[in-house]
């Protein structure tokens, strides 16, 4: 017989699901563990750090739904996590590996994009249900953050050691902060269907992608955390381009009629 959850005097359940809020505290933990690695100034394994908190947070709430244990203090501690592992870990990063030497431009863009993460994580839980779940409003933050790892790990795949004090890198984090809470719309890959039947050439394709990233790890991730980034922007303006176009069509048209 299944025991129920005790519900107190107010509402409240006593006792929380253990397995997903266990991936959301491995998530938490990497995230912390990169903020010590970029204060010791160990950027390459901070990044990996981020990279592996994403991952995780990619995991804890497919398995909530897959096992039935969603709960509100799960989503509530999910977020909490996310502004540490994906706000705080690479902000801190941004600043120590390339912001430092801007002095309080460089602390004052890094809060940005903190600031700029708590405040598009605000959003996303206030507008579950209202936005259409295939599209994201606005940069999500593990992505965000994946661009700033990424960014770190390419860095190193050229040659790169240490610090890399450029201007490219504050105006990267200030265009990732901005996109954050913009309300560019970005693909979420939620409507893909993992269990249906697909073409043969699928599982080519995915095999295929699956060899290029193991063969460069660290190229691969730069450029899809990158190109992920720029894809929303990119097809915002493929849609204004769209519309002016037909709304030119519309308004020669007109002026043919007349």
């Amino acid at each position: 017989m299944i025991k129920r959850p005790t519900i107190t005097s107010d509402g409240m359940r006593k006792g929380i699901y253990v397995l997903p809020n266990l991936f959301t505290t491995a998530s938490l933990f990497c995230g912390f563990y990169a903020i010590i690695a970029s204060m010791r100034e160990n950027f390459f394994y901070a990044a990996v750090s981020i990279l592996i908190a994403g991952i995780l947070d990619g995991l804890d709430g497919r398995i909530a739904r897959f096992t039935n244990t969603t709960s509100k203090f799960g989503s509530e501690y999910d977020s909490l996590a996310d502004l540490v592992a994906f706000g705080v870990a690479p902000g801190i990063l941004a600043y120590t590996w390339a912001l430092s030497p801007f002095g309080r431009y460089g602390w004052l863009v890094a809060f940005l994009f903190v600031a700029c993460g708590a405040l598009r994580l605000a959003r996303f839980n206030i507008q579950i249900g209202i936005v259409e779940s295939k599209v994201f409003n606005g940069l999500p933050i593990p992505a965000a953050a994946g661009v700033v790892a990424g960014s770190v790990l390419f860095y190193d795949y050229v040659g790169g050691t240490g610090h890399f004090n450029h201007i490219s890198i504050l105006l990267t984090v200030v265009a990732l902060a901005f996109l954050m809470v913009s309300s560019i719309k970005f693909y979420s890959f939620k409507d893909v269907n993992y269990f249906s039947r697909k073409p043969f050439i699928t599982l080519v394709l995915v095999v295929f992608v699956f060899t290029v990233i193991v063969m460069e790890p660290q190229l691969m991730i730069f450029t899809m955390a990158v190109g992920y980034a720029c894809s929303g922007p990119a097809w915002s303006l493929y849609k204004l381009f769209r519309r002016n176009k037909k709304a030119r069509e519309e308004v020669k048209k007109y002026v043919n009629k007349v």
